[in-house]
């Protein structure tokens, strides 16, 4: 069976011409194939998630960073999700046939090679942390791009790759290996942005929400509405439906309607079942009792009746 590795790298744009010229750099690389990828201009941010093979994924991942890097000027850039540079983090994830280690891997040889061919200071975050605080985004991300300056020169935060000074024009790269997450958003029926912080921060987990979860406020532009975003590290420990009920009661405290959510990216699929199985109390529901992933593993396996 084939190994699959994904990579999502997170782009500091939503300019269609920069999207377009990125996601061309991922769509020409031989065995790499683009699954989902989305951006705005609340968050100001590109989205790609992708798969291939470990030779494809890297090809491909140090393609479409270096067509950012051409392109985007941080000194330009505002946007409502915390952010270090022009290719803000760069995620590899296993997907089949490989390991986290793997991953680690082509982390590291990702950073290697784009501080090498672009000077942009390069840090290694989750599992190919080279120190424990360094596996948490919120402590690389601390000040954000328009800090990155002075922050990258304090004791404990030189880079793992390149340079000891911020890229003039794309700030740093964050990059590493991680277990697949969820990226889960909430729309709430209000245009104050300060509900959506309140509710962000009880979710939060270093602000004392669940463990597992980031959460972060934001405002929509021209639908009087706002929107929690999150991120769920580790939605088998921290389920989808425990996080939404908290948001029902959180919301309910505030007088504030949810009107609708979103995915990030891909839905894994164990968020879906978790989600089924909690509210139609289904007893059986699990991945081989959906009909395409039965399909599927009978075909693999040539024991189709």
């Amino acid at each position: 069976m084939k190994e699959i590795v994904e990579c999502v790298p997170n782009f500091s744009t939503s300019d269609p011409k920069v999207v377009d010229a990125i996601l061309t750099e991922i769509r020409n690389v031989k065995n790499a194939y683009i699954i989902d990828y989305t951006f705005d201009d609340y968050y100001n941010r590109l989205v790609v998630s992708f798969v291939g093979n470990k030779k494809s994924v890297l090809t491909a991942a140090l393609n479409s960073a270096q067509k950012a890097i051409q392109l985007i000027d941080m000194n330009k850039h505002k946007g409502q999700h915390p952010r270090l540079g022009a290719v803000d983090v760069v995620p590899f994830i296993p997907n089949k046939n490989t390991t986290l280690e793997d991953c680690v891997k082509l982390a590291k040889k990702f950073g290697k090679t784009l501080a090498k061919e672009t000077n942009v200071p390069v840090y290694l975050y989750g599992e190919a942390a080279s120190k424990p605080q360094r596996g948490d985004l919120d402590w690389i991300r601390e000040g954000e791009y328009e800090a990155l300056k002075e922050m990258i020169k304090k004791p404990g935060r030189k880079p793992d790759y390149g340079p000891n000074e911020a890229h003039p024009t794309a700030g740093a790269t964050i990059t590493g290996a991680r277990k697949v997450m969820a990226g889960f958003n909430v729309n709430l029926g209000t245009a104050d942005i300060k509900v959506a912080k309140k509710i962000a921060k009880a979710l939060h987990a270093k602000k004392g929400g669940f463990v597992n979860v980031k959460a972060i406020g934001v405002s929509i532009p021209g639908k009087n509405i706002t929107q929690v975003g999150m991120s769920i590290s580790d939605f088998e420990k921290t389920p989808l439906y425990r996080v939404f009920e908290l948001i029902k009661i959180e919301a309910k405290r505030y007088n504030v309607p949810i009107v609708g959510a979103e995915f990030c990216g891909m839905a894994p699929l164990k968020t879906l079942i978790d989600v089924a199985n909690y509210y139609l109390k289904i007893d059986n529901l699990t991945e081989d009792r959906v009909l395409e992933i039965a399909v599927q593993r009978a075909i693999e396996k040539g024991k189709g009746e």
